[in-house]
């Protein structure tokens, strides 16, 4: 499967920008009011770029021989998936105010953001590592 790393990991990369470019105007969509933002054909594209997206790190994962929970970096960017994907369904549909969902919304770009500059630079800190030193 190592033949296909540049070509799986170029599917992953684009289902990155994909979801998150997705969720970024649905969520500003449902802060706005709009009821598109929720309709089925949306939510379902969703779930399909992130199938994809969730595939081609596991093929990644296994091409790499790599166990996310023995590479720090890795690891860091699985809690920070658990962490966006809770506060993207809270801004979204179940937080229980506008503020709510705004407060979710802006943390879950901010998870995003954060999974995004720690995979760019292999490390725990991601875009904050020269301040640990």
């Amino acid at each position: 499967m190592i033949v296909f790393y540049l070509q799986i990991k170029a599917v992953h990369i684009a289902a990155v920008l994909a979801s998150g470019g997705l969720f970024a105007l649905r969520g500003a969509a449902v802060l706005a009011g709009q009821r598109w933002a929720m309709a089925a054909p949306l939510r379902y594209l969703s779930y399909s770029i992130d199938t994809v997206l969730l595939t081609a790190a596991l093929m990644l994962l296994t091409a790499l021989k790599l166990n996310p929970f023995a590479v720090p970096w890795l690891s860091v960017k699985l809690s920070l998936l658990l962490c966006y994907v809770v506060l993207g369904t809270l801004a979204l549909k179940r937080a229980r105010s506008p503020r709510g969902r705004a407060l979710c919304y802006a943390a879950a770009l901010g998870c995003f953001a954060f999974m995004y500059f720690v995979a760019r630079a292999h490390h725990p800190l991601g875009i904050l590592q020269g301040l640990a030193s």
